[in-house]
């Protein structure tokens, strides 16, 4: 049952708290490097992102450590369903650091 004395929106996740629970996803993501990188990446840029980058970027977390990693690496190319505005975003952070 709803409390009706709460605003009917007070069960909304805000801008913030998002940036903030995904950036600890990312961070403790199951292996080390992945989490370093994400880690990173995720500190230095979900704020810039806009909402639909967002949705990009968790949806990109989605498909898990080996995977990104691969990706972001450049061990793999990454398939055309799975492209998206997060993942080259990340793909072009990581090699701005190698």
């Amino acid at each position: 049952m709803l409390d009706e004395n709460l605003p009917q929106n007070a069960t909304e996740e805000t801008r913030e708290n998002r940036i903030r629970r995904l950036i600890y996803r990312s961070s403790y993501t199951g292996t080390k490097e992945t989490d370093k990188i994400l880690g990173a990446f995720s500190r230095e840029v979900l704020a810039t992102l806009d909402d639909a980058g967002l949705d990009a970027y968790e949806e990109l977390l989605d498909y898990g450590d080996p995977a990104i990693w691969a990706w972001a690496s450049g061990q793999v190319t990454p398939p055309a369903n799975v492209s998206n505005v997060a993942l080259d975003h990340l793909i072009r952070w990581c090699n701005t650091r190698s």
